[in-house]
């Protein structure tokens, strides 16, 4: 039924590849474009009056850049998951989008035949992101890990439980919570609950902010 569709907002200020995404997306029968904006503020305001499911934006845009978009969307409609479709392979917009609450980045050499799957995992959940940019995520990781190394004054962190340990670490390899409950031999709603739980410890908003946190306070280790 069409009110059971997966309800999307594209923001891109090319106007042909929004075309050519809404026709791929609108080919799904499960997912319907229900509106399209050419830059930030557009983005905000059409998230506002829409309240799509998923958000799928550019970084770079007028007006308003996808980041700024991004921020405004989760501060407004916090339910709404976003999923940065990019050519930039920058890692400082990959670091800042994390910041800003995105739930994805992917750059737009992804097949098209993958990017509906990817609306559908983002809404499902799931954390995307390029292989190429889990690189340079891991590469940060493990220079967060040797630099700093100046005393600092001791704050206890967030006590997790060694399963929820576990889970994180697995999450950090880039696993979805299928695979998670695969390497675990636990169930993926009991996966999900863990991956909640961390969450809620450590105060953050999603799968990618609490691996950067964990690598942050040392809870991890990147080799």
């Amino acid at each position: 039924m069409a009110d059971e569709r997966l309800r999307v907002l594209i923001a891109d200020d090319h106007q042909l590849f929004r075309r050519g995404l809404r026709m791929v997306l609108e080919d799904e029968d499960d997912i319907e474009v229900v509106a399209e904006a050419g830059d930030g503020d557009e983005a905000i305001s059409l998230a506002r009056d829409h309240a799509p499911d998923v958000v799928v934006l550019d970084v770079r845009m007028p007006v308003r850049s996808g980041i700024e978009a991004a921020r405004g969307i989760r501060a407004e409609q916090p339910g709404t998951r976003i999923l940065v479709l990019t050519i930039s392979d920058d890692e400082d917009d990959l670091y800042e989008a994390i910041k800003a609450g995105a739930n994805g980045y992917l750059l737009k050499e992804i097949s098209i035949d993958e990017i509906a799957d990817a609306v559908r995992q983002i809404h499902a959940g799931q954390s995307l992101i390029s292989p190429e940019m889990a690189t340079k995520l891991l590469d940060e990781f493990a220079a967060l890990v040797k630099k700093d190394e100046a005393p600092k004054e001791e704050v206890p962190a967030p006590r997790l439980t060694p399963r929820e340990m576990e889970v994180l670490e697995h999450v950090a390899k880039g696993m979805n919570n299928r695979d998670i409950a695969a390497a675990l031999f636990i169930s993926e709603n009991t996966v999900k609950n863990h991956v909640r739980n961390i969450l809620e410890k450590l105060h953050l908003r999603s799968r990618m902010e609490a691996v950067i946190y964990a690598v942050r306070e040392n809870l991890l280790e990147i080799t």
